[in-house]
């Protein structure tokens, strides 16, 4: 069976690179949020290969698409999970799907319409061949993760609950062929908001200046916050520090990434203040972005910034939408060694065990104490103006979709009852 999936990826190569093209035709930008037109086209595809699949949507332009079936034996349960929302794109381009040297270019492709078409084959092909498989296979395509999730995967665990939740989750966020990722860092976003009466710029005695408040802030949050190590498990630990860890994550990330992804981040993304260059402003609004990795307490760094503003008569508040807390899966799990061999047959290389340096939705089923894992294509170009994947690493992508997903249900034993 799996010689025979692997003649169906080399026979119907062109489909699948056709299939993505028009996925990344559909606009499907958040915000606004409208995802219809990208929601169709993967209906359109299941449909075609006559697998199950319904819209699960708490907001009409939020459509989530959720499909499952069960194989020939009772066994464990697989949930594959991708969104179909995009960043906007920067000009009308970003919808062209085009296919230009080796690589198909538009809003998404990285991030994550590549990934989230390879769950979408994956679960589609595996309904057809699924009296070999054991268990059950949960197909998650949702709308609302670009701008935090609450209308998306959040809901779906909020009304849906075991029938998303499953055993293991494989995601196609971008990661890069080179690692899968088992760990991601929490988050924490302030709005913090200093006042002060304000006025003419030349009479300082009258008025402290909010700016002048907001930069000693800054430095203050940057000292205390800004790459304090983690202290982490040792199995993570170990996996992070490796040779062949530190060497793909410079790669891949950037020199320097080895040491961010163990330590916790400040970002002060946002600085709002005064409205004219003789005037002491009245205000000054910043808004920061924490990265805390997993083994620091996130409640005692809330405590941390509470004592910064509080010593700079600054109020704060919490973007709860886009704050929590880390989440990691087993370096060494069973899905990820998984996806190692169908990721070394698929490249020539073995992937290592790595950490997200931004946020998915796989900390929703770590957090229930689901192992949930990423591989995806190349990170370097979301978001930017040429974003794109090259085809063979779209492939490879979802080769090792479909065969993880088949080996994991193939392999898989009879779920235990509870005690």
């Amino acid at each position: 069976m799996r010689d025979a999936l692997l003649r169906r990826l080399d026979d119907e190569r062109e489909g699948l690179i056709a299939f993505l093209q028009g996925f990344l035709r559909a606009r499907s930008a958040n915000p606004p949020g409208d995802t219809w037109e990208a929601a169709r086209h993967i209906g359109a595809f299941l449909d075609a290969a006559g697998a199950p699949w319904r819209v699960a949507s708490a907001k009409d332009h939020l459509p989530n698409i959720v499909g499952s079936f069960d194989g020939g034996r009772p066994g464990r349960h697989l949930v594959l999970n991708g969104h179909i929302d995009v960043f906007p794109p920067l000009d009308e381009g970003g919808w062209s799907g085009e296919r230009r040297d080796g690589k198909l270019f538009g809003r998404g492709a990285a991030d994550m319409k590549a990934g989230t078409a390879a769950g979408v084959i994956a679960y589609a092909w595996l309904h057809g061949v699924r009296d070999e498989l054991a268990g059950r296979l949960t197909l998650t395509a949702v709308s609302d993760e670009q701008t935090g999730g609450r209308w998306g995967t959040r809901w779906l665990f909020e009304t849906m609950g075991d029938q998303v939740r499953g055993d293991c989750c494989l995601n196609g966020e971008p990661s890069g062929l080179n690692n899968v990722r088992f760990m991601e860092k929490g988050t924490l976003r302030l709005i913090i908001t200093i006042e002060a009466p304000g006025g003419h710029g030349g009479y300082p005695h009258l008025s402290r200046n909010p700016n002048k408040v907001a930069a000693s802030l800054i430095a203050e949050m940057d000292r205390r916050f800004h790459m304090r190590e983690a202290p982490l498990p040792e199995a993570v630990a170990r996996a992070l520090t490796t040779p062949e860890a530190v060497a793909v994550l410079e790669a891949g990330m950037g020199p320097g990434a080895a040491e961010v992804v163990r330590r916790m981040t400040f970002n002060p993304g946002v600085l709002r203040g005064g409205l004219k260059v003789n005037q002491i402003p009245h205000e000054c609004v910043l808004e920061a972005d924490i990265r805390i990795p997993v083994g620091i307490d996130r409640d005692a760094v809330l405590a941390e910034v509470a004592e910064v503003c509080a010593a700079h008569d600054a109020r704060f508040a919490v973007v709860e939408a886009h704050s929590y807390p880390g989440s990691m899966a087993d370096p060494d799990g069973e899905m990820l060694r998984i996806v190692q061999d169908n990721a070394e047959a698929a490249t020539g290389k073995r992937p290592v065990p790595m950490s997200s340096l931004g946020g998915s939705d796989s900390r929703y089923w770590r957090w229930e104490g689901v192992p949930a894992y990423l591989y995806g294509p190349s990170p370097v170009s979301m978001g930017r103006g040429d974003e794109h994947v090259t085809e063979e690493e779209y492939l490879a992508v979802v080769r090792v979709h479909l065969l993880s997903a088949y080996d994991y249900l193939r392999r898989s034993a009879p779920r235990q009852a509870p005690g």
